[in-house]
């Protein structure tokens, strides 16, 4: 069990003027950033994020989408981060989130759902290496 976790909100929750709302609710939830980015990812970072869905039919689409706009990448630390943090997004589709997370209150459908969040302690380190060095991270 790590006490660190990997998010991004997503290009359609801040198109839709939503990371701050979604920030706050995250830290309201006892997390605390201990590194966080505004960026665009391109066609190569998206691609190389995602390889690991390279074979499945939405990769292509999901390329796409995350290379439509701007995201927040975020290293969240907490106890029981991974877990808790899970919790707080709910369900990846928004339909099936339980009421008050975030994709229930954010996400707009299965695929434009707000937020990643990182499934593993593992990829939450590889997640968060992704996007911030060592010297980046508080």
């Amino acid at each position: 069990m790590s006490n660190r976790t990997f998010t991004m909100i997503k290009p359609d929750a801040v198109a839709n003027g939503h990371a701050g709302k979604i920030l706050d609710h995250i830290i309201q939830a006892g997390f605390r950033v201990v590194a966080l980015k505004y960026t665009y990812l391109t066609t190569d970072q998206a691609g190389a994020f995602y390889e690991v869905h390279k074979e499945r039919p939405f990769y292509g689409e999901l390329v796409s989408f995350m290379t439509s706009g701007p995201i927040y990448a975020a290293i969240l630390e907490k106890d029981n981060a991974v877990a808790d943090f899970r919790n707080l997004i709910g369900a990846t589709n928004p339909e099936q989130a339980a009421e008050g997370t975030i994709r229930n209150l954010y996400a707009k459908s299965i695929d434009a759902n707000a937020i990643h969040g990182s499934d593993s302690d593992e990829n939450a380190a590889i997640e968060g290496s992704f996007f911030f060095s060592k010297f980046e991270q508080f």
